[in-house]
């Protein structure tokens, strides 16, 4: 099953270091390029600090650590603004996945494969035709029941894809009795596996690496180096970033041929958000019947239109009226005790005397991991809006310097808290 790795190749060659003669490759999906890079060299510090993390997040499958599984670290901490949508991303798509991974008795955690396979994107496309978020090559879609016709390509939907992808994964643990050779057979096909382990006589992964696919060697050290950086991501200072995928939605069936753009008219909403939402239908046409209904997702937060959309489903010449939103005022904000008791003594006072607004403090619940700087900020200020003591910021961020009160420049990183 050859599939093509997302973002990590073409920094791979800039970031990984000499160290012997042995090499890792990685597949470049642009060029189709296999880039020989050496393995990096690792430091006993490096040693001690990430094997220490992966062995505390191991679960069922092995999370070993060595120079190839550093040099993909490497890679994947040099593209924070990557890792940051993926985590985003990952609040939808992840809950899909371990539910499909729990079903089939297959590990939670093989969940962040799917990153270094599509990077979470399910209209991801191989030079080689692999399609989906799970990267599946027509042939091996059609044994693990996926259809794939003029209107719908099942390989593209989470759902049925993800359980696809945990039945092969299953079926490949019960062959090779090891989760490592499962998901390398999962990249370069069983049969590759079982050469390299008749070959050798060995029963686990790294035995076998360099009979294997030139990049299937890296494809393993990439899944154990994408489950760290996940893992661990605010070590190094990358937080998620916001997506627009609905988190609440609701399950519709669709008896019928129904154009996607239909639909959206129906919810009020953009035809880009049905597709995000329903990535399987290669025409933006839902192709249900009675005999053999389809079903679409929609977003909860339209609920008041779903009997709208019921009548535009059902009936093709009902005319859907224009949606109007109601407006619902936002809440008045006040100010609560603990908020209160928060702000420095003679700061509200001296707001009242000079005519300045006192900065708001961020309730505790609601703070950031940290805070980009604008003009004019000192840390002395952020200390005050996030209600905490200026010496403890100073602390977490020796790099800004120990003055409090001298601005700095805008667009800088302040960490809010000591992780």
């Amino acid at each position: 099953m050859k599939k093509f790795f997302t973002f990590i190749i073409c920094v791979a060659a800039l970031q990984l270091m000499n160290a012997d003669s042995s090499y890792a490759q990685s597949f470049n999906a642009d060029t189709a390029a296999l880039l020989p890079v050496k393995e990096v060299a690792v430091s006993k510090y490096q040693d001690v600090i990430f094997k220490r993390r992966l062995d505390s997040i191991q679960k069922d499958v092995p999370l070993d650590y060595n120079g190839y599984v550093q040099g993909y670290i490497d890679v994947y901490m040099s593209r924070r603004d990557e890792i940051g949508r993926f985590l985003g991303l990952s609040k939808y798509y992840f809950p899909i996945y371990e539910k499909a991974f729990r079903d089939a008795g297959v590990p939670e955690e093989i969940k962040y494969l799917s990153i270094v396979e599509s990077a979470l994107n399910p209209n991801a496309v191989s030079r080689v035709g692999a399609a989906g978020p799970w990267q599946f090559m027509s042939e091996t879609a059609k044994i693990y029941h996926l259809k794939m016709n003029d209107y719908v390509d099942e390989r593209r939907d989470p759902v049925q894809s993800s359980q696809a992808a945990a039945a092969y994964l299953r079926d490949a643990y019960q062959q090779f009795g090891d989760w490592l050779l499962a998901i390398a057979s999962y990249n370069c096909g069983k049969s590759n596996v079982e050469n390299a382990l008749a070959k050798t006589g060995a029963t686990d992964y790294w035995s076998i690496r360099q009979l294997l696919p030139a990049e299937t060697r890296g494809y393993v050290p990439a899944y154990i180096a994408i489950t760290y950086t996940m893992n661990y991501y605010k070590r190094h200072g990358i937080y998620p970033q916001p997506t627009d995928i609905p988190m609440e939605n609701d399950t519709v069936s669709v008896s019928r041929l129904v154009p996607m753009s239909r639909i959206a008219t129906a919810l009020g909403i953009d035809l880009k958000d049905v597709v995000t939402l329903n990535p399987s239908y290669r025409m933006l046409i839902v192709n249900g019947s009675s005999a053999a209904p389809r079903r679409i997702l929609v977003p909860h937060s339209r609920k008041e239109r779903f009997t709208v959309l019921a009548q535009a489903i059902d009936n093709p010449n009902y005319v859907i009226p224009a949606y109007r939103p109601v407006y619902v005022p936002p809440p008045v904000k006040t100010r609560t005790a603990a908020a209160s008791a928060a702000v420095p003594p003679g700061v509200e006072n001296m707001a009242a005397q000079t005519g300045t607004i006192a900065p708001a403090i961020v309730p505790r619940a609601n703070m950031p991991h940290f805070h980009t700087t604008v003009k004019g900020d000192t840390l002395a200020t952020i200390a005050t809006k996030y209600g905490i003591r200026v010496e403890d910021l100073m602390g977490w961020n020796k790099q800004l310097g120990n003055n409090k009160n001298i601005p700095l420049v805008a667009g800088l990183t302040v960490n809010l808290s000591r992780g």
